[in-house]
């Protein structure tokens, strides 16, 4: 999935509350909802709130995100 595919799904979810599913290079799956997508060079990073979690947050690199749908 190509870079600007992924952020432009990412920023969707982002704004309006919905919960994505991340496949990463490595194969690992990540399901929650994006709490901040930051594009600048030294962070490019997703936020997300895992499901089923309460107030964990987890950051992704948007570098290791293979592809990203809708959950």
């Amino acid at each position: 999935m190509e870079y600007e595919a992924i952020v432009e799904v990412l920023g969707f979810a982002n704004g309006h509350s919905r919960a994505v599913r991340l496949v990463m290079d490595d194969g690992t799956e990540v399901v929650g909802v994006p709490s901040s997508v930051d594009l600048q060079l030294d962070a490019h990073e997703v936020f997300l709130k895992p499901t089923g979690e309460d107030e964990t947050e987890i950051a992704v690199s948007l570098g290791a995100i293979s592809s990203v749908e809708l959950a």
